[in-house]
């Protein structure tokens, strides 16, 4: 294990809960990991435990087998070999390109630097630039230097405070992917702090939901998605819905356990895994995720298009049952049907996610990431 956070809480002054309570992750040697959650919900305060800015009040931070802190111990932050790149690129701007990412090379030998920052330069896609000044470069050109500048000197541990925010969405997409290709090309280990899931999942290889100070999954972003393992999770992570439904009796045993769910839009089938919600008669909220609702005109199930948003290559529709209850789907936009209309929907479901049914699910409304995604930037947590 190269990067352990077990059990660390943080609590600041005048609060009345903690920013970071209890919060274990492990990341393996050349892992990339990123955490994502709402405005307030402790992730930028752990990010800066980890690089010594902030102190924890209990638990234990290890890095390559060295404790940083915990058990009396407190590496200081200088001392951690962690780089760091922040959401303001933090360049220096009276220094050319060169000299910002030599900055933390001073005291080893000017061939060497020079070398160094060369090769850089040359990892980044900018090899050119080394004698331009950060105002002469764009915004992405920008972050490129500043993530030279912190691979530099080889840190052990890079951390990322929300890199991408000041981009467009456009830059922030096509840098992203350029970012993960840079370090797993140079093999480093990297935790990432974001406010857009679909950054996270572009860049990082696990992801972590937190949430008023926990971490409700530390997991891959496909197992985040279909296997969301709290309802806060399922709800904050894509476009889906809850609804409410009846556990049918169990038509399988094991490990895995086929059951069956009566649901307004049908019986749905599916596996769930072992101490999911599947005790015969159970009422329960099943999640759909919008790429499970599938349009088809052939359909004897309707819905009626109560609202469409156009994605360009899609729409993102929000369907209503006969009953009120709503859906969300996905469809190729060249099905471009008004609002009002009645469409034909099939259910493809192969793994069934189930919560405890609650009051407040009874309407079924949309989850609040369906229209809501991203959430508020959180640069202060």
């Amino acid at each position: 294990m190269f990067l352990e956070v077990k059990h660390v809480s943080i609590r600041y002054p005048r609060t009345a809960h903690p920013a970071v309570e209890a919060v274990s992750l492990r990341l393996q040697p050349g892992e990339l990991g990123a955490l994502i959650g709402p405005s307030g919900s402790g992730k930028t305060s752990l990010l800066r435990a980890v690089a010594g800015l902030e102190a924890a009040q209990s638990g234990r931070i290890r890095l390559d087998g060295q404790l940083l802190e915990g058990d009396g111990v407190r590496v200081p932050a200088e001392a951690r070999r962690i780089g760091m790149v922040f959401q303001d690129f933090a360049l220096f701007p009276h220094l050319d390109v060169a000299a910002n990412i030599g900055f933390g090379l001073r005291g080893m030998a000017r061939a060497q630097r020079d070398q160094i920052v060369a090769q850089m330069l040359a990892l980044v896609g900018l090899p050119e630039a080394g004698r331009k000044f950060p105002h002469q470069l764009s915004g992405g050109q920008q972050q490129r230097i500043a993530l030279a500048r912190a691979l530099a000197p080889q840190p052990r541990l890079l951390l990322l405070d929300e890199p991408f925010s000041s981009l467009d969405v456009e830059l922030r997409e096509r840098l992203a992917q350029d970012v993960r290709d840079i370090l797993k090309r140079t093999g480093t280990t990297a935790l990432m702090v974001t406010h857009d899931q679909m950054e996270a999942f572009a860049v990082a290889d696990v992801v972590g939901v937190m949430r008023q100070g926990r971490l409700e999954q530390w997991d891959t972003p496909y197992a985040l998605y279909h296997r969301p393992a709290t309802r806060f999770a399922a709800d904050f992570i894509g476009h889906g819905v809850l609804l409410r439904g009846e556990v049918q009796p169990a038509a399988g045993t094991g490990p895995q356990t086929d059951i069956e769910v009566r649901t307004a839009a049908g019986l749905l089938r599916g596996l769930v895994p072992e101490g999911a919600v599947n005790a015969e008669g159970t009422q329960v909220d099943v999640l759909l995720r919008a790429d499970d609702v599938m349009h088809d005109d052939a359909s004897p199930l309707q819905a009626r298009v109560v609202r469409k948003s156009f994605r360009g290559a899609e729409f993102l529709y929000t369907l209503a049952l006969e009953n009120g209850q709503q859906l969300l789907s996905l469809v190729p936009s060249h099905h471009d049907h008004a609002v009002g209309e009645w469409i034909g929907i099939r259910l493809e479901v192969t793994h069934l996610v189930t919560f405890p049914s609650m009051e407040s699910s009874l309407a079924a409304a949309p989850s609040a990431t369906a229209e809501a995604t991203p959430v508020a930037a959180d640069s202060t947590a």
